[in-house]
């Protein structure tokens, strides 16, 4: 059963990358109905492909639904971000109904307008020290598949997942302290474009805030979060967390589902060998 949002903003994909969480995208895709459809930068991790080939049948499967959404009907934005910036040199080409822009302006069904913009142009680091952002890429992909062992280590001791990539991003941020606040250059950017708010990506840190009156919206991403920004028929906008949901579905199904039949086992009563009858009562 699909559940219609107005509109759809997802970001940081990273299909190519071995952390996307590929498999949910398809799923989330596959549940959801809309109008408009923004896909806000990262979506194929062409770093990583020019590095290593990945592609599964998966991935193929998750673009047939991107592609089946704009036949549906629903008007698809896609605007590149830096992991794919390759797909910038297509700017204002359409492909499959897909615009492809380098930012956009949605309006909402309440009149807010947004400013939509993947957001790598804010980010110091990735503006002015591309070689140290291509290192810290990749720092952060060995991170994650640590996670996973550290994680699958926790849950045999029956404790909470922890995640590594982000404690240490944290840690990482401190030491750019000088640099402008990542969000404060968007919701001036915001400003300067006299909007009422601002959707991005890029830094895999979703959020839903009011700043100098102004609406910061991050998509989150896909390889850790799986979140989403959707707005309601009404204009309210909501933060997904699509693998929260998917494990409340999963819990109502287990308590909605009839008790199982209960199992008896087959009782095969044992061969015992006959009595040997004493020779002096046999005689």
């Amino acid at each position: 059963m699909s559940t219609f949002y107005r509109s759809v903003w997802i970001s940081d994909l990273h299909l190519a990358s071995l952390e996307s969480q590929a498999q949910l995208v398809h799923s989330f895709l596959d549940q959801m109905k809309c109008d408009y459809l923004y896909l806000v930068g990262d979506i194929i991790d062409v770093w990583t492909l020019r590095k290593k080939w990945y592609w599964p049948k998966l991935y193929n499967e998750v673009m047939h639904k991107l592609l089946k959404r704009s036949r549906k009907g629903a008007k698809i934005v896609y605007i590149p971000g830096n992991h794919d910036e390759f797909f910038r040199s297509f700017v204002g080409f359409t492909f499959g109904d897909i615009e492809v822009k380098t930012r956009d302006i949605h309006t909402t069904a309440d009149g807010k307008r947004l400013l939509v913009t993947h957001g790598d142009e804010f980010d110091a680091v990735v503006r002015h020290r591309r070689a140290f952002s291509l290192l810290c890429n990749g720092a952060h992909q060995h991170l994650i598949r640590l996670n996973h062992v550290v994680n699958f280590i926790r849950r045999l001791f029956g404790l909470r997942e922890w995640r590594l990539s982000v404690a240490v991003a944290r840690k990482m941020q401190n030491a750019f302290r000088h640099l402008k606040n990542y969000e404060d250059l968007l919701v001036e950017e915001a400003l300067r474009n006299e909007v009422d708010g601002v959707v991005c990506g890029h830094s895999h840190r979703p959020a839903l805030l009011e700043r100098d009156g102004i609406l910061y919206c991050n998509c989150g991403d896909w390889t850790e979060n799986c979140t989403a920004l959707v707005e309601h028929t009404d204009g309210r906008l909501e933060l997904l967390n699509w693998r929260d949901i998917i494990a409340a579905q999963s819990t109502e199904e287990d308590d909605t589902a009839p008790p199982a039949a209960p199992r008896f086992r087959r009782f095969m009563p044992r061969r015992t060998q006959a009595p040997t009858i004493p020779s002096t009562i046999a005689n």
